[in-house]
This record gives C-alpha cells, sequence and structure tokens, in this order.
C-alpha cells in the first residue's frame, strides 16, 4: 500500500504543528461513529462498518479491487464505509486524539508501519482488539517479521498485515530517451547499481540533456525515505530507543538528500503535498524518476493518467529496501468488534492480498502470496510487459526489518519536511537545517 506512505498509498508524514492539531481537532467528526451505541443496528441486525485509511488500500469500489462489494455481498447485513485522507500524519494526529478520547473510532482503523511501535506500547496497547484471538485471522500466514511488528510487549497482536513496501525506481522513459540515457530496464538499473552516489551521478547525467521544465528526481525528501529505507540502521538503535543523531543510516540518507538538493536534481516538490502539486507533476511528466515502493505504482497510475500509458517502466533500485507497509487494527472503543475483526481478518487474507495486489500493486505480506505465481507473474497493464510482480516479489524476499522506535514516523517528518524541504525549496544550510530538526525532536518528542 502506499505508504509514507503505505502508503500514500501514499504513505507520506506532514509536520506536527499547531496548525496538524488542529485539523485533527476539526477532523473528529470526519469518520467514525461517537462510540456511544449504533443507530444503524436496527431489527433486521444491518450494520455499517467503518474503515478509516490513508492513501489507498486497495480495497475500494471505484478504483480498487472492489473488496468491500464482495464482502457486502457474502454478509448482506453488512455495510462498509471508508473514511480516507491523503496525509498520513495528519490521520495519525487524528488518531490519537481519538484514542485519547475513546471516541469517534472508526470500527477499522489503518496503521502505518511507521507509528506501529507507539501503537503497540505501553500507552496505547489496550486501546485495541488482540486480533490473534478475535477474529479468526490465521497469523501464520503472514510474513514472521510483519506479525512481530504489530505484537505487544504481552504478546497480543494488534494489526494484520496489509501489504510491505519493497523498494525500486520508477522511470519516465520517454524523458530518459530525450535526455540521452538508455531505456531498458536492465541496462537502466546497472547505472545506479549498488550505490546511492551513482544515482546522482546519472542524475547529473540526465541533467545535461534534460527536456526543459523537467529534474531527474520528484523530491529530496522521497530520496531520503528511499536511502533510509535500505539501511540496516535507521531512526532506533538495537534495543528500540531512538538514536536518529548517531544513526549511519541517517546520515547516509540525509547527505543524498543534501546533495541531490543543491545539486539541482529534483522537482523540488513535496510528496502527498495538500495542493496536489506533486499529483500534477506526474501528469505534467516534470521528473523522470521517482523512488517507487511498490505502493508507488498505483499513485503513478492515478496521476499520471491514461495519456502517459505506457511511458512509465519499473527498475531495481540502487541497494534494495522496504518503505512503507501497513496494518488493519480494531479499536476496543469501536461499536462492532467482532464484526470488525473479522473483516479486517477478511481483507488481509491471502486471497484478498493477490486481488489488491493485481489492481493496485500493494505488495502482500502473505508468505503463500509473495511466492505464488498471481503474485509472481503478474503485470499491471499501465506498466505494459514490465515483470512487476518479479521485481517487486524478490525485492520482499531479501527485505531484513530495522528496528523501529515508538518515534519514527515524527522524526522522519521533521528531517524531511522541516529539514531536507528547507535545503531544497529555501537554500537553508543543511547545518541549520540539521540544527532546526533536533530543536523540533527536542520539543515534540517525550523520551
Amino acid at each position: 500500500m502506499r505508504t509514507s506512505s503505505r502508503h500514500g498509498r501514499g504513505r507520506r508524514t506532514a509536520p506536527l504543528t499547531a496548525v496538524a492539531v488542529a485539523t485533527a481537532a476539526a477532523l473528529l467528526s470526519g469518520c467514525g461513529g461517537d462510540g456511544n451505541g449504533d443507530a444503524d443496528a436496527g431489527a433486521g441486525g444491518q450494520i455499517t462498518l467503518r474503515i478509516a485509511t490513508f492513501g489507498s488500500f486497495g480495497y475500494d469500489n471505484a478504483t480498487g479491487a472492489k473488496l468491500y462489494a464482495e464482502y457486502e455481498k457474502s454478509h448482506p447485513h453488512v455495510k462498509i464505509e471508508e473514511s480516507n485522507v491523503a496525509d498520513g500524519q495528519k490521520y495519525w494526529d487524528t488518531l490519537k486524539l481519538r484514542l485519547s478520547r475513546n471516541s469517534g473510532l472508526a470500527d477499522i482503523q489503518a496503521l502505518e508501519v511507521g507509528y506501529i511501535a507507539e501503537a503497540t506500547g505501553p500507552a496505547m496497547a489496550d486501546k485495541w482488539t488482540d486480533l490473534g484471538r478475535t477474529g479468526g485471522a490465521d497469523l501464520g500466514a503472514f510474513l514472521d517479521w510483519k506479525v512481530k511488528q504489530a505484537t505487544t510487549g504481552d504478546g497480543k497482536v494488534i494489526g494484520l498485515g496489509t501489504d510491505v513496501g519493497p523498494m525500486a525506481i520508477c522511470y519516465n522513459k520517454d524523458l530518459f530517451a530525450r535526455a540521452e540515457l538508455p531505456t531498458d530496464r536492465v541496462e537502466v538499473a546497472r547505472l545506479w547499481a549498488g550505490d546511492w552516489a551513482k544515482f546522482l551521478a546519472a542524475g547529473e547525467t540526465y541533467m545535461k540533456n534534460a527536456p526543459a521544465g523537467t529534474a531527474f528526481h520528484d523530491s529530496a525528501g522521497g530520496l531520503f525515505n528511499a536511502v533510509i529505507s535500505s539501511e540496516a540502521v535507521q531512526y532506533a538503535n538495537a534495543k528500540g530507543e531512538l538514536d536518529y543523531e548517531k544513526s549511519p543510516g541517517v546520515k547516509k540518507a540525509w547527505d543524498t538528500a543534501v546533495a541531490a538538493a543543491q545539486g539541482g536534481l529534483t522537482a523540488k516538490l513535496r510528496q502527498f503535498d495538500e495542493k496536489g502539486t506533486w499529483n500534477a507533476a506526474f501528469k505534467n511528466s516534470r521528473f523522470a524518476t521517482v523512488a517507487c515502493p511498490s505502493w508507488m505504482t498505483g499513485i503513478i497510475k492515478e496521476q499520471a493518467g491514461p495519456e502517459n500509458q505506457g511511458k512509465w517502466d519499473i527498475a531495481a533500485p540502487p541497494v534494495a529496501g522496504n518503505w512503507g507497509g501497513s496494518f488493519l487494527a480494531v479499536p476496543k472503543a469501536g461499536k462492532h468488534v467482532k464484526e470488525a475483526a473479522e473483516l479486517a481478518a477478511w481483507l488481509t487474507a491471502p486471497a484478498q492480498h493477490a486481488k489488491v495486489f493485481g489492481v493496485s500493486g500493494n505488495i502482500p505480506s502473505s508468505k503463500d502470496t509473495l511466492a505464488s505465481p498471481a503474485v509472481q507473474d503478474a503485470k499491471l497493464p499501465y506498466f505494459g510487459d514490465t515483470p512487476v510482480g518479479r521485481i517487486y516479489s524478490q525485492a520482499a524476499a531479501g527485505i531484513t526489518p530495522a528496528p523501529i522506535s515508538r518515534w519514527d514516523g515524527q522524526v522522519k517528518t521533521f528531517l524531511t519536511d522541516n529539514g531536507i524541504l528547507d535545503v531544497e525549496q529555501r537554500g537553508t544550510d543543511p547545518a541549520k537545517a540539521w540544527e532546526n530538526v533536533g530543536k523540533l525532536v527536542a520539543d515534540k518528542i517525550d523520551r
């Protein structure tokens, strides 16, 4: 799923500011009920299950795999309503506020991997239903590390895995050709194989012959997320303690993103911005590459539109990594806990994972589905003959998740949207931008 955001599908996070907190409060009426009974449960037993998501999970009846319609057909007493927001950080801020009040919660709440450590931590663990005991999910079907991420200290499984985010690089073949770069995906991957510095070098080559008005990469923040996703040490140390200042992974990602920004290789965009500028740039072919976790393929299809079908392809990344991946969780304060747990189990079962992948490209977090011909042999029509399933399933097989702290999501936001974006869009000195990030962490993180 698109995550940032899974993401967003897209999975992305915006800075935690007073505006975001105010927005979270305002959004309290945006989805879910008030936790005080259910007016929709009438004499006939008809109920409405509300699911809150961010980005695109690929379940919906409009552009997704039509899973809601399928479930409603086999469960005629159930109606499903999805509320969705693009911004993962605002979604999380709102969810935390609702959890603190035990009010306004959807029956199912999506959780992004960057916040799963906080959701399973002492302050929140008791807010969730144990999906290892309720709903009938087959936990053995999931990747073992995916289950472990959603397990509390006392052994409760509070989330069922939707997808994982194995990395690739998506590139615009038309722009590559006009910039006199190779367009075959194997040759393209050779440009940067094994080293993010080679990726920057390819960008410098592109910019020498770049079509007017285009850049090599969409955003320095997106590049940061791609590089950090390929590192064994990210924001936390082996004990799960936030230690981003000393992290070699953070340093490498920061230095790479800053070099791209200062070198003029990016379109200076903020991914998933509220104005839709980044989305529009896909349609207008303003950049030639985007860091491409599996969930990004759906965003490209949606935002680049039918007029650009066949122009995009997928190549192996400089270094394999995992960016994003999410879970479905059931709050104890929801209206229909048992029925919601059953729906969450069904939506994340291997058969549904395969259906979502076939439509949206979200790489499943179930072992058998990853190995199935449905995934291994899959292609997405938008990307022509690209062996999408093989590219991403091979990448997924090599994922070794890094330790996670409960603050990873917020720190990532500060680094990208309050640090790197300042360097990229405002020309802030990188040392000053790093110092500003440190002040935000000290002010906002209660460690």
